[in-house]
């Protein structure tokens, strides 16, 4: 019976052990994936013409919003645009307020995303367009874990507030009174795996005493 117990207590301790092994491996692989997202993602300018549902696109949005922003004073609104005939209105304003620019230069800014999420800023908030800054980031690392391609676009912002012909459907996103728009994000199945750009390490230091 002694030979049992002892028998018995070896064999839990093995057990413990392996299962203390398994969530400690467990952990850094999370960890791991974490990194390795955020390192593998990369601004995809060529997309499948596959819609992403909203149940997906919900997932992502979730994530954009529990982004840190200064003060929880959420500082922003988000507007999904994921009909091609709404972003074809879009597009035709843009080319119609930019009569000296290519249409097809103009029109093509979006990069034919087949989902574009326009995001606004409260100005009256100075470190508003940072709190943007930080939802579209975390927007573009989550859809990129769900296996989402992404692109973060400054140009669409010129072409739609610098003119008066794309007032109407500026409107239409329909931000509230006093928001700016401030970003631009397509997303979608990426149809191209474009390599890393170099990052020049000179530009991170640590400052000594």
């Amino acid at each position: 019976m002694k030979t049992f117990n002892i028998l018995s207590a070896a064999i839990l301790l093995l057990v413990a052990s392996a299962c203390c092994q398994n969530q400690a491996q467990s952990s850094g692989n999370n960890s791991d994936a974490v990194i390795e997202n955020i390192m593998a993602r990369r601004s995809i300018r060529q997309y499948k013409d596959i819609p992403v549902g909203r149940d997906t696109m919900n997932v992502i949005l979730e994530c954009g919003i529990n982004a840190p922003n200064g003060q929880n004073r959420q500082s922003w609104e988000v507007r999904v645009v994921d009909s091609p005939a709404l972003m074809d209105e879009i597009k035709e304003a843009m080319a119609q307020g930019h009569p000296d620019m290519e249409p097809k230069a103009v029109k093509g800014c979006f990069r034919d995303a087949p989902v574009m999420v326009f995001i606004a800023r409260d100005p009256s908030y100075d470190f508003s367009a940072y709190d943007c800054g930080l939802l579209a980031e975390n927007m573009m690392l989550s859809a990129w874990s769900l296996g989402i391609g992404s692109i973060c676009l400054g140009s669409p912002v010129r072409f739609l507030t610098d003119n008066d012909a794309c007032r109407p459907v500026l409107e239409k996103l329909g931000f509230s009174a006093g928001y700016e728009l401030c970003l631009c994000v397509g997303f979608g199945y990426a149809d191209e795996a474009p390599a890393a750009k170099q990052r020049n390490p000179e530009k991170v230091k640590f400052v000594e005493p």
